[in-house]
Parts: C-alpha cells; sequence; structure tokens
C-alpha cells in the first residue's frame, strides 16, 4: 500500500517544481523578437544608408542587426549571415520580430522584421527612410521568398 501512495506523490511533488524551474525558450524568443521589433519601429523615419547600423542610418541588415542588439541577442550583420542563421518558419506561423527575406533583382538582398498583423519595418533604399510596409502589396508578397527566427 505505501509503495502504491509513493509514486503518485512524488509524481504530484517533482513534476510541477521541474516544470516551474524550467525555462520556456519559446517564449523567451518571442519576447526578445517582440522588443526587437519595438526597437526597430522606433527607428521609423530614420534615412537609409548602406553599410549603416546605427540610428544616423540604416541599410536593411543593419536595423536588424541594430534592434536584436539592443534587445539583448547579437544575430549576424549581412542579409547573407542573417539567412544562414535563423531557423525557417512557415509563413502562417510568423511571430513579432521574425525575419522576412525578399528577392529583389533577381537574388535575395533584402531583409525586413516581421511586426504583425501581415506588416514588417525595414530599411527600404537609398533616398528612402525606415518605414513600415504590408505583406500584402503585389511588390512584397510576390519578392518574400522565406521567413526565419533567430
Amino acid at each position: 500500500m505505501f509503495r502504491k501512495l509513493i509514486l503518485p506523490v512524488l509524481l504530484a511533488v517533482v513534476l510541477p517544481a521541474c516544470a516551474v524551474q524550467a525555462p520556456d525558450a519559446n517564449r523567451e524568443s518571442s519576447v526578445v523578437g517582440e522588443r526587437a521589433a519595438a526597437v526597430a519601429l522606433e527607428q521609423l523615419g530614420v534615412p537609409y544608408r548602406y553599410g549603416g547600423s546605427a540610428p544616423s542610418g540604416f541599410d536593411c541588415s543593419g536595423l536588424v542587426q541594430f534592434a536584436y542588439r539592443s534587445a539583448g541577442k547579437p544575430v549576424p550583420r549581412t542579409t547573407k549571415a542573417l539567412w544562414e542563421h535563423v531557423q525557417n518558419v512557415d509563413r502562417n506561423r510568423l511571430r513579432t520580430g521574425d525575419l522576412l527575406f525578399f528577392k529583389i533583382d533577381g537574388r535575395m538582398s533584402h531583409v525586413g522584421l516581421y511586426i504583425g498583423e501581415n506588416r514588417f519595418v525595414h530599411a527600404p533604399a537609398t533616398g528612402r527612410v525606415v518605414s513600415i510596409e504590408s505583406l500584402g502589396s503585389p511588390f512584397y508578397s510576390a519578392a518574400l521568398i522565406r521567413a526565419g527566427r533567430p
């Protein structure tokens, strides 16, 4: 009888304690992504600058690196290195802070940060500023080739 009671009691005490102590990596990743997206949104209106990775001017991957570094997670600097660094995410499972990769002028050459509601923030091109775009626009919908989570 005693042995029959011990296992349920141990399970009732030990398993909840383990669950409380185990970190939730998905939630932590989600929080970092949300912080990175918030940092990127604070840069709205900052001019595009090729090679830029500071609030004086950003290129697309510089904005991503700055936002994630500010959120406490270092990521690579270039679009290609970011592409190689992330885990694939299905478009229907996007979370705030996921990276979106675009094929422009025949090659993968642009990255932005997903901010929810089918929108993303990015540093688009020379002569433009950090801005928000819709994935529903014909141009970006056709250009999107991959999403990934750092």
